[in-house]
């Protein structure tokens, strides 16, 4: 990996038409990478550190979305 398009993270508008199920595909598919980048990182194997925020931010940002109210809460 040498870029953030290489992680092929979706944009805000694209996360927020996503359903619960697809959200949760999503959070552990970015999990997974994460696990992946951080352990070439404590192997000294990762150049581009700067990924790991990235990627972390984007996990946020999902279980943010995937809190959002629900016309079935309503």
């Amino acid at each position: 990996m040498k870029k953030i398009s290489d992680l092929k993270l979706k944009s805000k508008s694209e996360l927020w038409k996503l359903d619960s199920k697809k959200l949760t595909e999503e959070l552990n598919s970015a999990k997974s990478q994460l696990f992946n980048l951080k352990m070439k990182l404590q192997l000294d194997e990762l150049k581009e550190t700067h990924l790991v925020k990235i990627l972390r931010r984007y996990i946020a940002l999902i279980k943010t979305i995937s809190n959002r109210p629900t016309t079935e809460q309503k």
